[in-house]
């Protein structure tokens, strides 16, 4: 089945408008879902909507209420609601430029891809994906769906574009909320040294395909397991070294340094070069020093 458009309508750029359509990027197939089942009957449990002290009620006495204070609630009929949603408009017009880097990662929230809507459109697509390559430059603008807007960003990717959700400003805490209390200090150069090789000799092409939710494997194993044990109870305890209370208070540089010798040849050995002679400098007084020394002994 072909994938249904999220949105279809047209991005302006100025005067020059193209027809384009929007469909999701990812896709939530790998989570497990349960439902709660009534084990004596086998069925499903079912929810009502209770008032305390007054019981099941009926749907339509249900209105949607906004809590002012504890126990305080301005109620709302859906007619207000749906008259304050924002009209859906099929132009979405790129209204700034910044650079590519200057969106923070905090920020994206979810990715579509952007598709010319037909063949007249493709040529101006083309031109737009192309310019926004060459200036390194990433589109925004506001995005108005099931009576929402959506602040997105636009930029090339391969042959195409790709538009990102974006959360507003409101929306994300600011990072010194959390990280004010780290103390500002520089990292020890030898450790440093050590760390920095360790990451150069585990990087390579990003390939997302080698990574798995071992929890869901997990689980789909064990929906298989229980198939075939046709309801029978399954349990399997996974036992795992339980840390010793003091298992956070390491050597760090031996830590690094065994790291670092897990791995083959010259990065081993430039790193612990440096870090020993980093060491040796620091301990061992220098010739002019031990000269002084000697002479004034004598």
């Amino acid at each position: 089945m072909a994938a249904r458009a999220y949105w279809q309508g047209q991005i302006r750029l100025a005067l020059v408008s193209i027809p384009v359509e929007i469909y999701p990027a990812t896709k939530s197939g790998a989570a497990v879902s349960f439902r709660q089942i009534h084990e004596p009957s086998g069925k499903p449990i079912k929810y009502e909507k209770v008032v305390s002290g007054v019981g099941p009620v009926d749907p339509d006495e249900i209105l949607k209420g906004y809590e002012l204070s504890k126990g305080n609630y301005v109620l709302l009929q859906q007619d207000e609601i749906e008259a304050v949603k924002i009209e859906s408009r099929k132009t979405l017009e790129l209204v700034q430029f910044v650079e590519a880097d200057a969106i923070d990662v905090l920020y994206y929230e979810k990715p579509y891809f952007v598709l010319p809507a037909d063949d007249l459109a493709e040529e101006a697509y083309a031109v737009l994906r192309d310019a926004l390559r060459r200036t390194k430059k990433v589109g925004l603008g506001q995005l108005s769906v099931r009576g929402r807007e959506q602040l997105v960003s636009l930029k090339p990717c391969g042959r195409g574009l790709v538009l990102e959700v974006l959360r507003y400003a409101d929306e994300v805490t600011r990072a010194q909320t959390y990280f004010r209390s780290l103390p500002d200090m520089e990292a020890d150069a030898d450790l440093l040294d050590l760390a920095t090789t360790i990451i150069e000799k585990k990087t390579g092409p990003f390939k997302p395909e080698e990574f798995h939710d071992r929890y869901v494997d997990a689980l789909h194993q064990l929906i298989e397991k229980k198939k075939k044990a046709k309801g029978k109870r399954v349990i399997e305890d996974v036992e795992e070294d339980a840390p010793s209370r003091g298992a956070n208070v390491i050597d760090l540089m031996a830590a690094l340094k065994k790291s670092v010798g897990d791995g083959s040849g010259s990065s081993k050995k430039s790193a612990t070069k440096k870090a020993t002679s980093r060491s040796t400098a620091k301990s061992k007084p220098s010739r002019s020093r031990a000269t002084t020394a000697r002479k004034k002994s004598a």
